[in-house]
């Protein structure tokens, strides 16, 4: 959303995840309010989960600041939970847990330049989000190195069952956020 711009009004009715990708001045008018709540600062890498499910919520949002107002988004298309069993990471270099409910767990991942991250095996269908892009390399055993080189805002779906090892190999810091279903 570019400054002085906002979203037009639309509806929230199921739950999702949303990323902060920059930092912008944001208000939120519900429907029908008279005027929109205080500016509030979006942090950039922020992790939030909302849960409209038992009531909607309809508003607009107004980037009130000078820089643009950037998230990425998933919404669940289903009620469902326990459909999958999401991987820990638990002590697995450089995997920071961030979210951990009912529906989804979170993990940021900095690596910065020559660094690698410890072997993970994705073991539910989830998400890879970027915040700071650069040059990696992916590691599945049995399967050539695969060099991805994503940008800010960028993701990737990522099926379960897959055994990998990230290692940023180019000049610049990579931070991810890697997301798996319940």
């Amino acid at each position: 959303v570019p400054p002085g711009r906002n979203t037009g009004y639309h509806t929230h009715s199921g739950d999702s995840v949303s990323i902060n990708i920059e930092e912008a001045e944001m208000t939120n008018q519900d429907f029908g309010a008279p005027k929109p709540g205080p500016a509030r600062h979006s942090a950039r890498g922020v992790v939030n989960y909302a849960d409209y499910r038992k009531q909607s919520r309809s508003h607009r949002a107004t980037n009130v600041g000078s820089t643009p107002f950037h998230n990425v988004s998933f919404i669940f298309n289903s009620n469902g939970t326990g459909r999958f069993t999401p991987s820990s990471r638990t002590g697995t270099a450089g995997y920071t847990q961030v979210l951990d409910n009912d529906r989804v767990r979170g993990w940021r991942l900095v690596l910065e330049p020559g660094q690698s991250a410890g072997s993970i095996t994705q073991s539910a269908p989830g998400i890879r989000i970027v915040l700071d892009g650069g040059e990696l390399a992916e590691a599945v055993p049995g399967v050539a190195d695969r060099a991805m080189n994503p940008h800010l805002g960028d993701f990737l779906w990522q099926d379960a069952g897959t055994t990998r090892v990230v290692k940023n190999i180019g000049k610049t810091r990579i931070e991810l956020l890697e997301f798996e279903l319940k």
